[in-house]
């Protein structure tokens, strides 16, 4: 099996804070970190690799301190890490084209995995468009995965309801964060991640001419103050004030 893995490189969102006066996210000096949900497409990829034998190449775009994260994956167990580096202005047009063109020129492969969402956006966009992009099949929100010879099953939970897809390869998949949990590398797998090659790529080598469709204007946090409101009375008439409430505020209609 030949495996690829898209993953990014975010902040750490429970390091964040907003600034109380302008309302937007200071950024500066927030730790970097790979999103967690591709960490569970990393795992979906060491299971597949461990069970089919093969290749697990991590596909990365961002920016040159990347490559830090992509250890972390090396040290899993991926073989290989591939860092794009992305142009000044970029969204998920030029993201998802840089990793479908990146995914094009590793050449053969079987499976694509990624998070069904990263950390910083939740958009879940990037992992669709590259799967349109390459003209394949793809398998959204697997909470399972099973491979094998000639198919790929995996198990969707929508909601009230479960379904089962199965597809032939090649397949993109995203999975959720129930999927599995990711596995510590040991100390020695941490060391001999140094040794895994990084392929550095730039945006130029695998395409030109791509323009964001979409501009961010502002980005700016929003206010979860509470009215810490206690209903201390009988039962009934603490919900019909709750009730009462909760309609005077627009949350019921």
């Amino acid at each position: 099996m030949n495996i690829i893995v898209c993953a990014k490189q975010v902040i750490d969102v429970s390091e964040m804070k907003v600034d109380p006066n302008t309302k937007k996210p200071i950024l500066q000096g927030v730790p970097q970190k790979i999103s967690d949900i591709d960490k569970n497409a990393m795992e979906e990829a060491i299971k597949i690799k461990e069970k089919h034998g093969g290749k697990i190449t991590v596909v990365t775009v961002g920016p040159s301190d990347a490559k830090e994260r992509i250890k972390e994956l090396l040290a899993m167990g991926a073989d290989e890490g591939i860092l794009v580096s992305h142009p000044e202005k970029y969204d998920y047009h030029v993201i998802s084209s840089l990793l479908a063109e990146a995914i094009k020129k590793i050449g053969e492969y079987d499976i694509v995995l990624c998070g069904e969402a990263s950390i910083d956006m939740f958009s879940g966009q990037v992992g669709p468009r590259v799967a349109a992009l390459l003209n394949i099949p793809q398998i959204t929100y697997a909470q399972s995965v099973t491979a094998e010879k000639d198919k790929v099953t995996a198990e969707r939970n929508m909601g009230d309801k479960a379904v089962t897809t199965e597809s032939t390869y090649p397949v993109l998949i995203t999975v959720t964060k129930e999927s599995n949990e990711p596995r510590l590398p040991s100390l020695m797998q941490i060391l001999g991640a140094a040794n895994k090659p990084i392929n550095d790529w730039t945006a130029d080598s695998l395409t030109s001419g791509l323009n964001p469709m979409v501009d961010t204007v502002e980005l700016k946090g929003i206010s979860m103050e509470r009215k810490n409101v206690i209903y201390q009375n009988d039962l009934d008439e603490s919900v019909s004030k709750l009730v009462d409430s909760l309609t005077k505020e627009g949350v019921l209609r």
